[in-house]
């Protein structure tokens, strides 16, 4: 009966013996309740996820640049590259220096894909890990975000719908990307001739974005026509269904 709390209870139970069930919940609610602080809970929780998501994504980052490295196209210009800087050379070494042909090699790999993650700017999933998207960061962030994406918000009606000012490439991009219903990294992964499409059919302008969208839906669907997996699933579909029992003898 220490604490203030477990008096009011021994206080009222003395006072209300009839009320049994109400003694017991508060009884073992209060013996069973967690000790730790849920606020100390919540922050390693979110401090565990947030470690989880950076070496997760550091771990995709190394996959891109392994696969880089295998591709002709990037080996031989960081190949062309390394020997321009004189890097490949210092590895041939010879005297009391002179390594084995598995450490060149394996040192020469590390130096082309060291010139493959400065040349190469990876988007998307892929990209290089950045501290500031991870979890963490992004809670203790979210004021500022939040009054970031106000302040832009009421420019964009200032500028646009009030003054009705001309839109720039940025923000026709901005658009084109929300008809396309994708997320900025889904955006910047695409190519730049493929934006530079985008601006050249005016896909800003919602009547010209419907048209691109039903060509892109028809080109689907000839692809998948011509597809030889689409045409054994509908094959299979007509002849046999789902959820359809066959019996047919080995």
């Amino acid at each position: 009966l220490q604490d203030e709390e477990t008096r009011k209870d021994y206080d009222y139970m003395l006072d209300h013996p009839e009320e049994y069930y109400r003694h017991y919940y508060h009884y073992y609610s209060r013996r069973l309740a967690p000790k730790v602080d849920v606020r100390i809970v919540i922050l390693v929780t979110v401090c565990a996820i947030s470690v989880f998501q950076f070496f997760s994504w550091w771990s995709s980052y190394n996959e891109a640049i392994n696969y880089l490295a295998t591709v002709p196209k990037y080996r031989i210009q960081a190949t062309e590259i390394a020997r321009q800087q004189g890097l490949l050379n210092k590895t041939r070494e010879k005297g009391k220096n002179r390594r084995s042909k598995e450490e060149i090699r394996e040192e020469e790999e590390e130096i082309i894909k060291d010139i493959i993650k400065n040349k190469i700017d990876i988007k998307g999933g892929y990209q290089k890990p950045k501290i500031h998207d991870i979890l963490l960061f992004q809670i203790l962030l979210a004021p500022f975000y939040l009054c970031k994406y106000v302040v832009w918000w009421c420019w964009w009606i200032y500028c646009f719908t009030i003054k009705g000012q001309e839109y720039g490439v940025e923000e026709k991009l901005y658009i084109i990307r929300r008809y396309m219903k994708m997320s900025q990294s889904q955006f910047d992964s695409l190519e730049d001739h493929q934006k530079e499409t985008f601006l050249e059919r005016q896909l800003w302008i919602p009547e010209n974005f419907e048209v691109y969208k039903r060509e892109q839906e028809e080109e689907l669907k000839k692809k998948m026509a011509m597809d030889p997996r689409w045409k054994r699933y509908r094959r299979w579909m007509k002849n046999e269904g789902p959820g359809r029992l066959t019996f047919i003898d080995d």
